[in-house]
């Protein structure tokens, strides 16, 4: 099995693509969705229902009924609060079985993803991203790939030389939460800096 991840500016974008991987015939117990709690909230028109509350780690078992039901309110390590569900955030807080540490990076790494990338996915999501991460048999790759593009998700090379040169260091996926207006500025940037890509195309 391989490791697929995308990170997307809003959540509204990765529960598209999640809704597009279950509709192609990935099982939601192999689909995980993280994104900041607060995110969530300005993007989705509010926060998830009590019911959901605390859901995400249950939906990792139930499954059947869509990765998307299953969200819900969850404290990763590094991270604080987010809206999540999926083998990977049990992972993140350290509750699946055999889990040794908690925190996303290291559950990325645990999941195969290299130690480089899983520190920008981490970043990602601290700034305020969504990041989906699907589990597929290795014949599966290319196409998982291509129906996860078709959502715009981040470009990540670009972003962490970006975070890197703000920082002048390199990317701490470990670093307080960003705060909100902290976060809005930089998509904003983004959304600048991609229109402007786009008129010189």
């Amino acid at each position: 099995m391989k490791t697929v991840t995308r990170s997307y500016d809003s959540t509204a974008q990765a529960r598209a693509a999640v809704e597009a991987i279950e509709k192609a015939g990935i099982p939601s117990s192999d689909v995980s969705l993280i994104a900041k709690q607060h995110e969530s909230r300005a993007q989705d028109g509010g926060e998830p229902s009590d019911s959901a509350t605390g859901a995400g780690i249950g939906g990792v078992v139930g499954g059947g009924v869509g990765l998307l039901a299953g969200l819900g309110l969850l404290a990763i390590p590094g991270l604080g609060p987010v809206v999540a569900a999926g083998w990977l955030a049990a992972l993140a807080v350290g509750t699946a079985a055999g889990a040794a540490t908690g925190g996303l990076m290291g559950a990325l790494i645990g999941a195969g993803v290299d130690e480089e990338e899983a520190a920008v996915l981490s970043e990602a999501v601290r700034r305020g991203g969504a990041l989906v991460t699907v589990r597929v048999p290795d014949d599966e790759v290319g196409r998982v790939e291509g129906l996860l593009s078709i959502h715009r998700p981040m470009d990540l090379v670009a972003h962490a030389e970006t975070w890197r040169n703000e920082r002048a260091q390199t990317v701490d996926p470990k670093a307080p939460s960003s705060a909100q207006t902290e976060t809005e500025s930089e998509r904003k940037r983004r959304e600048w800096r991609d229109e402007g890509m786009g008129k010189q195309a």
